[in-house]
């Protein structure tokens, strides 16, 4: 373990007197308003773990505590959650399309499969704009993910 006199730390800039990061990109869910706790939970967590493969640069460094234990990395700015009525989930995601950003989708369908294949059998059997949508994740562009949730509320 290293002690505080001779931490890897003493080479770089303290942390407390970096400038703030600043992103120009946005990460965000959008939940329907109608859902249980759990399911909201299950639908962002499944939402979020598209992005990371699809679009690496969201992902930052990996963790090191101070004995050294290794953790994996995270994404490397937030996720805001929002949450809206099945309209404005449907009005989303045809901006989402419009504007080409990247996407994951979670519908009710999914609530009754158990497995990787069976999701995406059940996404694949209906059209885009019938898809009962209870769930959105969309990266891109701050004002493009701002104008794709508009009409959604800050998830309470």
């Amino acid at each position: 373990m290293n002690s505080p006199a001779n931490s890897p730390m003493d080479n770089e800039t303290p942390v407390d007197v970096l400038p703030p990061i600043r992103f120009d990109t946005k990460i965000a869910v959008l939940l329907r308003d109608d859902l249980e706790t759990w399911q909201r939970l299950n639908v962002t967590s499944f939402l979020v773990s598209g992005l990371g493969p699809a679009v690496p640069e969201v992902i930052g460094e990996p963790y090191e505590d101070a004995d050294g234990t290794a953790y994996l990395p995270m994404f490397r700015q937030p996720v805001l959650v929002f949450e809206g009525t099945k309209e404005v989930l449907k009005a989303a995601h045809a901006r989402a399309l419009a504007r080409a950003l990247p996407r994951a989708v979670f519908t009710s369908d999914l609530f009754a499969t158990g497995n990787d294949r069976d999701n995406r059998a059940a996404v694949r059997a209906v059209e885009a704009g019938e898809l009962d949508l209870v769930g959105l994740a969309v990266y891109g562009p701050r004002n493009g993910v701002d104008k794709v949730v508009k009409g959604a509320r800050m998830h309470p």
